[in-house]
């Protein structure tokens, strides 16, 4: 996941394609003090970046931004549009993520119609500056408890470095998403790789 602000310095589109080509396997664009216009900018860089890799792109929260940015899907959380509804927009070939926190939303999720969401965002696991107004981290026991409820793949989110990626696969997640861990690090190859290394590792 991006962040304008800690991926200043080289640049987001230069972040992201170093990450990708040390092995990142999807990018969610979210920049929630942006404005429409300056996120399909931003948007239209990062998929530049992307183009040839078959990375896919994912845009955060606004999904009415997808087509016009020519991303592959988008991800949304439980204060935005329902998901049947964001379903509708996108059409039935574009990935749909949906954040859950708690087995209440995992049911919900898991009742929707199939075809509705392809994933769930888990977490946060751990605490985030990166979200200041996030819920209380739920830790590897809701992590497992979540993933064990879900049909569908889990990505863990929420606070996790390198040295906790290997902490976070035995849970039974699919993935893990990031931010800091890879945004604004000195060395983004490196920091991706030092992921990547942790989580084959658990396996």
């Amino acid at each position: 996941m991006t962040d304008t602000a800690l991926c200043a310095r080289a640049g987001l589109a230069a972040t992201v394609g170093a990450a990708v080509r040390a092995g990142v396997t999807a990018v969610q664009l979210r920049d929630p003090s942006a404005s429409d216009a300056e996120l399909v900018r931003l948007g239209v860089q990062v998929r530049a970046a992307l183009d040839g890799t078959g990375v896919p792109l994912l845009i955060n929260d606004r999904v009415h931004l997808v087509q016009e940015i020519s991303a592959h899907g988008a991800h949304i959380g439980q204060g935005d549009m329902p998901a049947p509804q964001a379903r509708a927009l996108l059409g039935d070939d574009a990935y749909l993520g949906l954040t859950v926190h708690d087995a209440a939303e995992v049911r919900h999720a898991m009742a929707l119609p199939v075809g509705t969401v392809d994933y769930l965002g888990v977490g946060p696991v751990w605490a985030t500056p990166t979200k200041p107004d996030h819920r209380a981290p739920g830790g590897l026991p809701l992590l497992r408890e979540l993933s064990a409820l879900s049909a569908l793949p889990c990505v863990a989110i929420g606070g996790i470095s390198a040295g906790r990626a290997a902490l976070v696969r035995p849970t039974g997640v699919a993935g893990i998403a990031v931010v800091s861990a890879i945004c604004g690090q000195s060395d983004v190859a490196a920091a991706t790789s030092a992921l990547r290394t942790s989580w084959a590792r658990a396996s």
